[in-house]
């Protein structure tokens, strides 16, 4: 819930309670013990900040540009109070190297923020997990079983499947205009279903059905929308009181029955004997089969497949529907990557894998789509272990850490007319996103960085130059670019608000 929301509260009691608490509060850190102890400390700078709730007032409805704002004003690495947390924001390529590699194992835990344990079975999942032994052992199952290259290279003959049905939907569309949004969401559902759950559910009204667009968007809002509660962790009421809640708990059943569903499914004596092993195939020998310290739980294992549903899907949708808007905002960069994709494909219908290392212009358009719209706007927060000192500012145990990977994307430091959409400017540059160029790191970086990088990539870039391929692209009659609603809608994803409708035009019969 946004901070104004929280402040136009209504109830009496509420405000009463909660400014009782947090005025104690603020006496007990005003106490001269704790501000000397404070002085000692090199903090980073920090703009000016509110008695009670320090820096929150800041954050604004799109916290991700509020926080480039004041890096410009007062650095690439800045210190916040929001709240009763001890916050650091880092917004420029060197900081965020210094304190995601240097610094990885000090700040590689997570905070335990209340909607990440409502939502996946007390951070058992491989996101939010603390760090320690058991998130080292389901990132190895993560790394070596569920998203090896030889596993998603495994899983091409669904992408392949998927991205004809993409291509089927959008076609029927014509001479009318597509919702390419929902088309794109229903691809990237399909894709991560039968990847993970074996069948996808976008048959028959399923998708629909379910309720799955609605569900991600409350994952997404509950867990990114930096929730006023999150900063007043002595006051876990406050969600209560808020109606936050309510909501995870609602969102969290919904989610819980799906998988209680998949899981049975999987468990069914009776089930047909599958050709190709899905996720849950998978997280399931392995629980069965385990004889270590570490075991995996039910619940356990439900976290884990939260994390590939939610973050599998979100991330192909989010970056397809960008990429698709930047394209059509910019004819010319479409005409670029349409002729390459259709000089290697000449009368050849339908884009191979195999054809995908040809298409270099084509990847770097997704680069440019990452670099302006990363899905995740501010990385996933990490938590420091022990006090470290990054750009010559201490950073003490406890502290969290927000890394502005929308801000480092558009840092002038870093690149040349930031603002603008020019995939050309990774043509014959040696920078990529898999965590090595801090310029450019929409996945993270270090021990945190997403394991599914290499799948979720795969899925994008098959269905980019399919589409590319296959459909002459404009906008509805009536309708210019500067119509285009590009509203950003933040959570721990971030997607457009608005729906992209066109016009696709079939190249083939």
């Amino acid at each position: 819930m946004a901070l104004l929301q929280w402040l136009n509260e209504p109830s009496l009691l509420f405000f009463a309670t909660v400014f009782l608490v947090i005025f104690l509060n603020f006496i007990f850190r005003n106490n001269p013990i704790v501000r000397n102890r404070r002085r000692a400390l090199n903090l980073p700078p920090s703009p000016p900040k509110l008695p009670i709730i320090g820096n929150l007032h800041q954050l604004g409805n799109n916290p991700h540009v509020s926080l480039q704002k004041l890096a410009q004003k007062y650095g690439p690495i800045i210190y916040l109070q929001l709240g009763q947390v001890p916050t650091v924001i880092v917004s420029s390529a060197r900081v965020a190297k210094e304190a995601l590699k240097t610094h990885d194992l000090a700040l590689s835990s997570r905070p335990q923020i209340f909607s990440a344990k409502h939502l996946f079975y007390n951070c058992t999942d491989i996101v939010f997990s603390p760090y320690g032994a058991y998130w080292r052992y389901i990132r190895k199952i993560c790394i070596l079983e569920l998203f090896s290259a030889k596993r998603v290279q495994s899983f091409g003959f669904i992408r392949e499947e998927e991205v004809a049905h993409l291509v089927r939907r959008v076609s029927e569309s014509y001479p009318g205009t597509t919702n390419l949004s929902k088309m794109l969401g229903l691809y990237a559902n399909d894709v991560l279903c039968r990847v993970a759950f074996g069948r996808d559910f976008s048959g028959g009204g399923d998708y629909d059905k379910q309720g799955f667009q609605k569900m991600l968007e409350e994952y997404q809002e509950l867990l990114g929308g930096l929730s006023v509660g999150d900063f007043f962790p002595s006051m876990e009421f406050v969600h209560a009181l808020t109606g936050t809640k309510s909501r995870l708990v609602a969102t969290f059943h919904r989610f819980d029955q799906l998988f209680d569903q998949i899981v049975a499914e999987h468990a069914d004596p009776d089930r047909k004997n599958v050709e190709h092993k899905d996720l849950v195939d998978v997280l399931l020998d392995i629980q069965k089969n385990e004889s270590g310290d570490i075991t995996l739980t039910m619940d356990n294992v439900k976290a884990i497949i939260l994390d590939m549903f939610a973050a599998g899907t979100d991330t192909t949708f989010i970056v397809l529907d960008w990429g698709m808007t930047e394209l059509i905002l910019n004819p010319k960069v479409l005409e670029k990557a349409q002729a390459e994709v259709r000089s290697v494909m000449g009368e050849r219908k339908v884009v191979l894998e195999s054809d995908l290392p040809q298409l270099d212009y084509m990847k770097a358009v997704i680069k440019e789509t990452f670099r302006l719209h990363p899905p995740a706007p501010v990385l996933v927060p990490r938590e420091s272990m022990e006090h470290v000192t990054t750009d010559g500012y201490d950073i003490p145990a406890k502290t969290r850490i927000f890394v502005n990977a929308w801000a480092i994307g558009r840092d002038p430091e870093s690149w040349e007319d930031p603002e603008a959409f020019k995939p050309e400017r990774f043509m014959g540059s040696s920078i990529d996103f898999k965590g090595q160029d801090f310029e450019l790191i929409p996945f993270g970086a270090g021990r945190r960085i997403c394991p599914a990088m290499t799948f979720g990539t795969a899925s994008v870039e098959l269905a980019l130059a399919q589409l590319l391929h296959s459909f002459d692209w404009e906008l509805p009659p009536g309708v210019a670019a500067k119509d285009l609603d590009m509203t950003e809608v933040f959570g721990i994803t971030m997607h457009r608000k608005a729906s992209l409708i066109v016009l696709a035009k079939p190249r083939f019969p």
